[in-house]
């Protein structure tokens, strides 16, 4: 089997890790406030949040892809604001893939984060309030930092699972060459063509090396940083 890889080849695997990242980049933000309240908060419809949070992980996959098109879709509430009056579309484009991505990993990220906040000795917390620390100065400069190996290893595990990511990616946002072809869509695409075979077996070779690599990578970072914040 011959590891020189074709251009279209080389393509999937650069949008599979810009997909990847932007999924990440996107969702990031969004679970570290929700793995706090999930954690910290006591307020009504809690659990529903904690549901909602992780429902993508017991959908299939192609059922969050159709909610998304219902959703973001050029018909859906958000995606037909989005466009008439910014003229962004999400359905069928790269952006498009990358959201898929990250509802699909999102509950990876706040599981891990969420670990980690309970983890922090709440006399530390209670400490800061009494010396008047207010709600933000205690999240950014205790929850946070304490809660950083979790934040490392739920981002490089949701990466590794975005370069994954088949059913939303394909339902959402199609399988278009050079725009949102990632790995996993490029050996379905190459299984389906006659003679294919040794294009998916390269291209699954590369799959399960990244998938391994961000795997180990997420392990060793959460034990040095855990090791670091004495833990």
């Amino acid at each position: 089997m011959s590891l020189v890889f074709s251009p279209d080849e080389w393509m999937a695997i650069r949008l599979s890790l810009t997909v990847a990242a932007r999924a990440v980049a996107f969702g990031l933000p969004l679970a570290c406030l929700i793995a706090v309240l999930l954690a910290r908060g006591r307020f009504p419809g809690r659990a529903l949040l904690d549901v909602i949070v992780h429902l993508p992980l017991v959908l299939p996959p192609v059922v969050v892809g159709w909610l998304l098109l219902l959703v973001f879709g050029l018909r859906g509430p958000i995606g037909a604001a989005l466009h008439d009056w910014f003229g962004i579309r999400l359905v069928f484009t790269t952006a498009g893939a990358a959201l898929a991505c990250a509802t699909m990993s999102f509950p990876l990220m706040v599981r891990a984060i969420r670990l980690s906040v309970d983890a922090i000795d709440p006399g530390l917390i209670d400490a800061a309030r009494t010396l008047g620390a207010g709600t933000w100065d205690r999240l950014i400069t205790i929850v946070l930092p304490l809660a950083l190996p979790g934040i490392v290893v739920g981002a490089v595990v949701a990466f590794a699972a975005s370069l994954g990511e088949f059913g939303a990616v394909i339902t959402f946002a199609a399988n278009i060459p050079g725009q949102t072809q990632t790995l996993p869509l490029a050996i379905y695409a190459a299984l389906q063509t006659p003679d294919g075979d040794a294009v998916a077996a390269r291209l699954s070779l590369v799959s399960v090396t990244l998938a391994v690599t961000g795997l180990l990578i997420s392990e060793y970072l959460g034990r040095r940083l855990r090791a670091r914040l004495g833990r």
